[in-house]
């Protein structure tokens, strides 16, 4: 808790003046393009990730990075989707897995999360995404399994993430675009599923979704 404290010291002291004027600004209100969505993971930092500064992302994190779909549950995933979407009106939403994941690690081997009644609870929502894994990825085991099953419950999740009314509305106006990301924790590589190849892709090769990004899986892992 003292690292916390300090930080916070440095923060008001090195950050938080250079940076002061937007910080008034954001206090009358907050305009984000994006909203984030990615696993409660302690490794991932969205901001550091992305390079964007505080008011740039709204961001909605929990194991998994999962979306329940809509009428599935009751949970604060849906209220913060909606409120980002229908109320502050953001034009991308972005699914951000990562390598290394130990909710998809507990997906795959719920005997590990069989004493944590919640989290095995939870991972419900990522049933369909364990089920391809299971009937196409028989040929897989070990890390490149992992891998495969974290690009499989992004794509699930963003199909999830298309039937929320709110964003299922802006899609049909054509003024919201969805994207798929996995972030590579231990080489910092994001990867984006593009739908021109019906893969995983080096960001920088990616090509931007219509408003409609129909996601369609891919018969093997990509990164």
């Amino acid at each position: 808790m003292q690292k916390l404290i300090q930080g916070i010291h440095r923060f008001q002291q090195e950050n938080f003046r250079p940076l002061q004027g937007l910080f008034e600004q954001l206090a009358k209100g907050q305009n984000p393009e994006t909203l984030f969505i990615t696993c409660s993971d302690s490794r991932i930092d969205p901001n550091l990730l992305t390079r964007s500064q505080p008011g740039d992302l709204f961001i909605l994190r929990n194991a998994g990075n999962i979306v329940p779909p809509h009428g599935a549950a009751s949970g604060g995933e849906a209220a913060t989707i909606e409120f980002a979407v229908a109320a502050l009106g953001v034009k991308d939403i972005v699914i951000c897995g990562h390598s290394h994941c130990g909710a998809m690690r507990g997906l795959l081997r719920p005997e590990d999360v069989a004493s944590l009644p919640a989290v095995s609870l939870w991972l419900t929502h990522a049933e369909a995404t364990r089920r391809i894994v299971k009937e196409s990825y028989t040929h897989l085991d070990g890390d490149r399994l992992l891998t495969a099953t974290v690009e499989e419950n992004v794509l699930v999740q963003l199909e999830n993430l298309r039937t929320l009314p709110a964003v299922a509305s802006r899609l049909k106006r054509g003024d919201l675009h969805l994207h798929g990301w996995v972030y590579k924790i231990d080489t910092g590589e994001v990867f984006a599923y593009d739908l021109t190849c019906g893969q995983f892709v080096p960001v920088a090769q990616y090509h931007q979704p219509s408003s409609e990004g129909v996601t369609r899986h891919r018969d093997k892992a990509t990164i």
